[in-house]
Protein backbone atom coordinates (compact mmCIF):
# COMPACT_ATOMS: atom_id res chain seq x y z
CA UNK A 1 0.00 0.00 0.00
CA UNK A 2 1.50 3.28 -1.04
CA UNK A 3 -1.40 5.49 0.04
CA UNK A 4 -0.64 6.20 3.67
CA UNK A 5 -1.97 8.39 6.42
CA UNK A 6 -2.48 8.92 10.13
CA UNK A 7 -5.32 9.73 12.45
CA UNK A 8 -4.89 12.27 15.20
CA UNK A 9 -6.80 13.53 18.21
CA UNK A 10 -6.27 16.30 20.75
CA UNK A 11 -3.52 14.07 22.23
CA UNK A 12 -1.42 14.91 19.15
CA UNK A 13 -2.01 18.67 18.75
CA UNK A 14 0.85 18.87 16.26
CA UNK A 15 2.17 16.28 13.85
CA UNK A 16 4.15 16.14 10.61
CA UNK A 17 1.92 15.66 7.55
CA UNK A 18 4.76 15.60 5.05
CA UNK A 19 4.86 12.41 3.02
CA UNK A 20 1.27 11.52 3.89
CA UNK A 21 -1.70 11.10 1.56
CA UNK A 22 -4.47 11.55 4.14
CA UNK A 23 -5.12 12.59 7.72
CA UNK A 24 -8.18 11.87 9.86
CA UNK A 25 -8.74 14.39 12.68
CA UNK A 26 -10.92 13.77 15.73
CA UNK A 27 -13.51 16.54 15.69
CA UNK A 28 -16.16 15.65 18.25
CA UNK A 29 -17.32 13.10 20.82
CA UNK A 30 -20.75 12.39 22.22
CA UNK A 31 -23.17 15.28 22.49
CA UNK A 32 -20.97 18.13 23.64
CA UNK A 33 -17.20 17.65 23.28
CA UNK A 34 -15.42 19.43 20.43
CA UNK A 35 -11.69 19.25 19.79
CA UNK A 36 -10.08 22.65 20.39
CA UNK A 37 -7.19 21.80 18.02
CA UNK A 38 -9.00 20.22 15.06
CA UNK A 39 -8.82 23.40 12.96
CA UNK A 40 -5.06 23.64 13.41
CA UNK A 41 -4.64 19.92 12.73
CA UNK A 42 -6.73 20.12 9.55
CA UNK A 43 -4.83 23.22 8.39
CA UNK A 44 -1.54 21.32 8.71
CA UNK A 45 -2.96 18.55 6.52
CA UNK A 46 -4.40 20.95 3.95
CA UNK A 47 -1.10 22.87 3.82
CA UNK A 48 0.66 19.57 3.04
CA UNK A 49 -1.82 18.84 0.24
CA UNK A 50 -3.30 15.71 1.79
CA UNK A 51 -6.90 14.48 1.83
CA UNK A 52 -8.60 15.47 5.10
CA UNK A 53 -11.10 13.48 7.10
CA UNK A 54 -12.83 14.11 10.43
CA UNK A 55 -14.26 11.65 12.89
CA UNK A 56 -16.84 11.63 15.66
CA UNK A 57 -16.51 9.27 18.64
CA UNK A 58 -20.03 7.82 18.93
CA UNK A 59 -21.76 7.31 22.29
CA UNK A 60 -25.08 5.51 22.84
CA UNK A 61 -28.37 7.42 22.68
CA UNK A 62 -29.43 10.73 21.13
CA UNK A 63 -27.95 9.76 17.79
CA UNK A 64 -29.52 12.56 15.73
CA UNK A 65 -28.21 15.20 18.14
CA UNK A 66 -24.72 13.64 18.00
CA UNK A 67 -24.78 13.73 14.19
CA UNK A 68 -25.88 17.38 14.25
CA UNK A 69 -23.17 18.21 16.80
CA UNK A 70 -20.56 16.55 14.58
CA UNK A 71 -21.44 18.26 11.32
CA UNK A 72 -21.97 21.66 12.96
CA UNK A 73 -18.72 21.62 14.98
CA UNK A 74 -16.33 19.80 12.67
CA UNK A 75 -13.96 21.97 10.65
CA UNK A 76 -14.74 20.02 7.48
CA UNK A 77 -15.65 21.32 4.07
CA UNK A 78 -17.47 19.61 1.19
CA UNK A 79 -15.18 16.92 -0.20
CA UNK A 80 -13.65 15.98 3.15
CA UNK A 81 -14.28 12.46 4.44
CA UNK A 82 -16.46 12.16 7.57
CA UNK A 83 -16.24 9.13 9.84
CA UNK A 84 -18.15 7.50 12.66
CA UNK A 85 -15.79 6.08 15.30
CA UNK A 86 -17.71 3.11 16.74
CA UNK A 87 -16.03 1.51 19.74
CA UNK A 88 -16.29 1.10 23.50
CA UNK A 89 -16.65 4.39 25.39
CA UNK A 90 -14.66 5.38 28.46
CA UNK A 91 -17.52 4.22 30.69
CA UNK A 92 -17.61 0.77 29.08
CA UNK A 93 -20.73 1.29 26.97
CA UNK A 94 -21.08 1.29 23.19
CA UNK A 95 -23.65 2.42 20.68
CA UNK A 96 -25.67 -0.43 19.23
CA UNK A 97 -25.41 -1.49 15.60
CA UNK A 98 -28.76 0.20 14.94
CA UNK A 99 -27.47 3.42 16.52
CA UNK A 100 -24.31 3.26 14.40
CA UNK A 101 -26.43 2.79 11.26
CA UNK A 102 -28.69 5.70 12.25
CA UNK A 103 -25.68 7.96 12.82
CA UNK A 104 -24.21 7.13 9.40
CA UNK A 105 -27.57 7.79 7.74
CA UNK A 106 -28.07 11.09 9.55
CA UNK A 107 -24.57 12.36 8.71
CA UNK A 108 -25.12 11.40 5.05
CA UNK A 109 -28.43 13.29 5.11
CA UNK A 110 -26.90 16.38 6.73
CA UNK A 111 -23.73 16.42 4.60
CA UNK A 112 -24.57 14.95 1.18
CA UNK A 113 -21.37 16.38 -0.36
CA UNK A 114 -19.09 14.34 1.93
CA UNK A 115 -18.13 10.69 1.88
CA UNK A 116 -19.11 9.04 5.17
CA UNK A 117 -17.23 5.99 6.46
CA UNK A 118 -17.29 3.76 9.52
CA UNK A 119 -14.27 3.26 11.78
CA UNK A 120 -14.27 0.23 14.08
CA UNK A 121 -12.02 -2.57 15.23
CA UNK A 122 -12.30 -6.18 14.10
CA UNK A 123 -14.21 -7.19 17.25
CA UNK A 124 -16.97 -4.67 16.55
CA UNK A 125 -17.08 -5.50 12.84
CA UNK A 126 -17.08 -9.28 13.26
CA UNK A 127 -19.11 -9.65 16.47
CA UNK A 128 -21.30 -6.57 17.02
CA UNK A 129 -22.20 -5.43 13.53
CA UNK A 130 -25.30 -7.08 12.10
CA UNK A 131 -26.02 -4.85 9.08
CA UNK A 132 -22.66 -4.44 7.27
CA UNK A 133 -23.55 -0.75 6.87
CA UNK A 134 -20.32 1.18 6.70
CA UNK A 135 -21.54 4.09 4.61
CA UNK A 136 -19.13 4.81 1.78
CA UNK A 137 -16.46 2.54 3.19
CA UNK A 138 -15.02 0.61 6.08
CA UNK A 139 -12.06 2.00 8.06
CA UNK A 140 -10.94 -1.04 10.02
CA UNK A 141 -8.56 -1.10 12.99
CA UNK A 142 -6.52 -4.27 13.11
CA UNK A 143 -2.91 -4.42 14.33
CA UNK A 144 -1.45 -6.55 11.57
CA UNK A 145 0.54 -6.10 8.38
CA UNK A 146 -0.42 -2.83 6.67
CA UNK A 147 -3.10 -3.42 4.05
CA UNK A 148 -4.01 -6.88 5.29
CA UNK A 149 -6.78 -6.50 7.88
CA UNK A 150 -8.39 -9.75 8.99
CA UNK A 151 -11.87 -9.07 7.59
CA UNK A 152 -13.54 -10.41 4.47
CA UNK A 153 -15.54 -7.23 3.80
CA UNK A 154 -14.09 -4.69 1.39
CA UNK A 155 -12.34 -1.87 3.24
CA UNK A 156 -11.18 1.65 2.31
CA UNK A 157 -8.82 2.42 5.22
CA UNK A 158 -6.81 0.18 7.52
CA UNK A 159 -5.41 1.40 10.85
CA UNK A 160 -2.58 -1.08 11.37
CA UNK A 161 -0.27 0.44 14.01
CA UNK A 162 0.11 3.08 16.70
CA UNK A 163 3.90 3.11 16.60
CA UNK A 164 5.50 6.28 17.91
CA UNK A 165 2.29 7.45 19.59
CA UNK A 166 0.54 8.06 16.27
CA UNK A 167 -2.15 5.86 14.70
CA UNK A 168 -0.92 4.77 11.27
CA UNK A 169 -3.19 3.91 8.37
CA UNK A 170 -3.16 2.85 4.74
CA UNK A 171 -5.89 3.31 2.15
CA UNK A 172 -7.03 0.87 -0.53
CA UNK A 173 -6.52 3.20 -3.49
CA UNK A 174 -3.93 2.93 -6.24
CA UNK A 175 -2.71 6.50 -5.73
CA UNK A 176 -3.13 9.76 -3.86
CA UNK A 177 -4.98 11.13 -6.90
CA UNK A 178 -7.44 8.22 -6.84
CA UNK A 179 -8.13 8.81 -3.12
CA UNK A 180 -8.68 12.53 -3.73
CA UNK A 181 -11.02 11.81 -6.66
CA UNK A 182 -13.04 9.37 -4.53
CA UNK A 183 -13.21 11.79 -1.58
CA UNK A 184 -14.50 14.58 -3.81
CA UNK A 185 -16.78 12.27 -5.80
CA UNK A 186 -20.02 13.63 -4.33
CA UNK A 187 -19.28 17.28 -5.14
CA UNK A 188 -20.73 17.16 -8.68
Amino acid sequence: MTVKGVDVSAYQPTYDASGLDFVFVKATEGHTWTSPVQGKQAAAARDAGVVVGFYHFLWPRDIASQAAHFVERCAGVPGDVLACDWETTSDGTAASCAEKDAFLAEVRRLRPKNRVVLYCNTDFWLHRDTSSDCGDGLWIADVTEAGHPRVKHAWRFHQYSSAGGLDRDVADFPSHAALRTWARGLLA
